[in-house]
């Protein structure tokens, strides 16, 4: 079976072909900021990016012939793991999508482009919003503000999945903490093949990560709020863009980092530090919700490559489970794998409703 697999990034969209599960093409296309100035809403660079990848493909001499198109997914209602088609309902809601990301256009092009192709099918697998949180995780201290969840949960479960066929057993049968570290972090506890409980990675809970400010004092942040020196989006970007490494240090390349830190910049040591700290304390957590019974911790993302961080977290959370690092981001292969196992009939594709 041959596949396009599309995930748009905010500042870029990345496109693969398959064979199966093996790639034949892959292209990251760029998006500068002049680039994308003339749109005044993400939903608005839904043709410029469209025609990008036609014309990428073109240029490539890629056939237009695809069994299959399989995007990443928006940021739409919450619902449980899998693989779904993109039908009208899906179509409908990210026009009003629960946070606007350009990941919300992956579902749009692929539908786009599938329907060109004669038996073609438009997917999508495992999107931000899925929710598997058991009923005790929801519950927030306060009743108008119950937990939700925005995590990598493509490529946390793509991890999953791999690291039990490296080792001869079966996902579903596992207890497992996945950590994605990149520029958000989201930290998963995943019992039995569904992920129990993980943190709203994308506006504010958890560790904090290279571009986010993870959980934050509510009464100062409230105070902030009404101190009129911010606007609503300036407080928004000190969450999630200008917060974390970024807003600490001014920068997110950890090999910078990692570079200031060996020549003696104190504030980049107790910074990184202090993210490594509580990225471990939340792994603590994920432990406390699996009961204490830790198959393995799962490292993945592009934070992942960093000896530094790794070396220091291993310290930390070493006696909960044995520790295997998956460095990078492995989404593309991810769409690719859900989208043989639905064509093929091994796994189910659900109805969006």
């Amino acid at each position: 079976m041959r596949l396009l697999t599309i995930n748009p990034g905010s500042t870029s969209t990345k496109i693969a072909v398959f064979d199966d599960t093996t790639p034949v093409f892959v292209e990251n296309i760029k998006h500068s900021v002049e680039d994308l100035k003339p749109f005044v809403l993400v939903s608005d660079q839904f043709e410029y990016r469209r025609d990008l990848v036609l014309e990428v493909l073109k240029r490539n001499g890629i056939p237009f012939e695809f069994d299959a198109i399989v995007a990443r997914g928006g940021l739409l209602k919450p619902i449980e793991g899998g693989v779904y088609e993109v039908n009208d309902v899906m179509l409908a809601e990210i026009e009003h999508p629960m946070r606007n990301h350009a990941c919300n256009l992956g579902c749009r092009i692929a539908h786009d482009f599938a329907k060109r192709i004669p038996g073609c099918r438009a997917l999508t697998a495992d999107p931000g919003v899925v929710d598997e949180l058991i009923d005790v995780a929801r519950v927030s201290g306060s009743p108008i503000m119950p937990r939700i969840t925005t995590w990598h949960a493509l490529n946390q479960r793509a991890i999953a999945r791999r690291y039990a066929a490296e080792h001869g057993l079966v996902y579903e049968d596992l207890n497992l903490i996945v950590a994605h570290l990149g520029g958000g972090i989201s930290i998963g506890a995943h019992r039995h093949g569904r992920c129990i409980d993980v943190n709203n990675a994308f506006d504010g809970e958890g560790p904090f990560s290279p571009e986010r400010a993870g959980s934050l004092p509510p009464g100062k942040l409230i105070d902030l709020c009404y101190s009129q020196k911010y606007t609503q989006e300036q407080l928004k970007r000190r969450i999630s863009g200008n917060a974390g490494l970024a807003a600490h240090l001014g920068t997110t390349d950890m090999i910078a980092i990692e570079k200031a830190i060996a020549e003696g910049d104190k504030k980049a040591e107790l910074v990184v530090n202090a993210m490594i700290y509580n990225i471990a304390k939340w792994i603590g957590g994920s432990a406390v919700a699996l009961h204490g019974k830790v198959d393995a911790i799962l490292f993945t993302g592009g934070v992942a490559h960093s000896d530094y961080v790794i070396s220091r977290l291993k310290d930390y959370i070493s006696f909960l489970g044995p520790v295997f690092v998956y460095p990078g981001e492995n989404e593309m292969l991810a769409l690719a794998s859900n989208g043989v196992a639905a064509l093929n009939g091994s796994v189910e594709i659900k109805e969006y409703k």
